[in-house]
């Protein structure tokens, strides 16, 4: 009895850790099962399926009421006024921009070679689809058929046409944009509950891939690091110094000095949301942007900036198709793109948001969803790159607009000193 409250219960080791630790020991986990027992180790599969099952369960509710919801928020039953309108603008434009830089790097550097694990045939997906035939269907004739059929792209359009609807409606379209708000809040938690579930579907599809490929695929999974790594590298010192260059004529060099207390923090939380306090101090106290800018920007950034995001769906989709041994047509590219940037304006600024994007990217262009597992015990390390990437974002496009308002202090933007006195401690 005398031990009795100092019984030793290892499981509440396993609860107490974060989802990304232990997803990453259930990788390895299903690596080492799979290697060690190659035989056995198949009969693992029914249980990754249904891990990915459950995923595609999600996607398309939780993709479609989000869009709705983060629409209708930013919108506020109201047009745009001006500022709003270039940040979205600005926001879209860099995620298209960054997605574009994650497939080069993919196209580049082939992070899925040798990985061996094809031949997969696309289901439903024609042969070499032509662009016209895409844009022909863009617009869904059945939007519950389309939601059906998975077809992500005509979902999101919809979604988009609603949203606009429904703020355009005013007051009576309140009670319907306060479900679909609800409804999205609800599939948020699903999401968290069944995402608590990876660390085992991770290492039952593992296991079995392992057991199936050998170990092969471990050595393209650092080769997924290193691109979306350089890749991030990439956008921020050479297309956001560029913006700055040529847009607000203005030294990147303070500006980089300026954020880095907001980057460490983004790059050890994986949360743009979490870094919004750092960000709001960095953009006002040294680069001079007007609060009245960086109350409305800042905040909008944090929702739908996903320049981060964005090139690692580029990078990871191209890896998927790789090991898979699967040949994307120039549609395909647009199709990734087109999900990458629209589907970033409902998606949350939290971590783990770019795996469930990623279900989305790979569904859209008829890629396994098999391809996730192995994303999935390195996503924490991309995680961490690509959120500070996009709370680099949020900050520039707050500097830009704050230039083109007039609104910037060039003052304090060119003052080394500015902001030294910020303790980030109390934020």
């Amino acid at each position: 009895m005398l031990f009795h409250g100092l019984a030793f219960k290892p499981w509440r080791i396993w609860t107490r850790r974060p989802l990304w630790l232990k997803t990453l020991l259930g990788m390895l986990t299903g690596i080492g099962l799979g290697a060690l027992f190659s035989e056995q180790a198949l009969l693992l599969k029914p249980i990754g399926v249904l891990f990915v099952n459950t995923i595609q369960m999600l996607m398309v509710p939780l993709i479609f009421c989000s869009v709705i919801a983060g629409l209708t928020s930013l919108l506020k039953g109201k047009a745009l006024d001006r500022i709003a309108g270039k940040a979205i603008g600005l926001y879209l434009c860099s995620t298209a921009v960054a997605i574009c830089i994650g497939l080069m790097m993919g196209w580049l550097l082939e992070p899925g070679m040798g990985a061996n694990m094809g031949p997969y045939e696309r289901v439903g997906m024609a042969e070499s689809p032509t662009l016209a035939s895409v844009l022909s269907h863009l617009v869904p004739r059945n939007p519950v058929q389309a939601m059906v059929d998975g077809k992500i792209l005509q979902v999101i359009v919809f979604a988009v046409a609603l949203a606009l609807a429904l703020n355009a409606t005013g007051r009576r379209g309140r009670p319907a944009i306060l479900f679909f708000t609800s409804l999205a809040e609800g599939m948020f938690k699903l999401t968290q509950m069944v995402m608590a579930l990876a660390p085992y579907g991770v290492c039952a599809l593992m296991a079995w891939m392992t057991g199936k490929y050998g170990m092969s695929l471990l050595l393209p999974l650092l080769k997924v690091i290193g691109a979306v790594y350089l890749g991030c590298l990439l956008h921020v010192l050479g297309v956001y110094s560029s913006l700055l260059i040529l847009l607000a004529r203005l030294n990147p060099l303070h500006y980089f000095k300026s954020i880095v207390d907001a980057q460490a923090v983004a790059f050890t939380s994986s949360s743009s949301n979490s870094t919004l306090p750092i960000s709001l101090a960095c953009a006002e106290r040294r680069l001079g942007v007007s609060p009245a800018i960086t109350a409305k920007v800042l905040p909008i950034g944090a929702t739908i900036n996903m320049d981060g995001t964005a090139l690692y769906q580029g990078v990871t989709a191209l890896f998927v198709a790789q090991a898979f041994g699967v040949d994307l047509h120039l549609v395909d590219y647009l199709t990734i793109i087109s999900i990458a940037t629209l589907a970033s304006i409902g998606t949350a600024g939290t971590p783990g948001t770019g795996l469930m994007l990623l279900t989305l990217t790979l569904t859209a262009v008829g890629l396994p969803l098999e391809g996730v597992a192995l994303i999935a015990g390195i996503d924490r390390i991309l995680d961490m790159a690509r959120t500070t990437v996009n709370v680099s974002g949020d900050i520039l496009v707050s500097v830009l607009i704050a230039r083109s308002e007039r609104e910037l202090d060039l003052a304090t933007y060119h003052d080394a000193s500015a902001g030294e006195d910020i303790d980030f401690t109390l934020r």
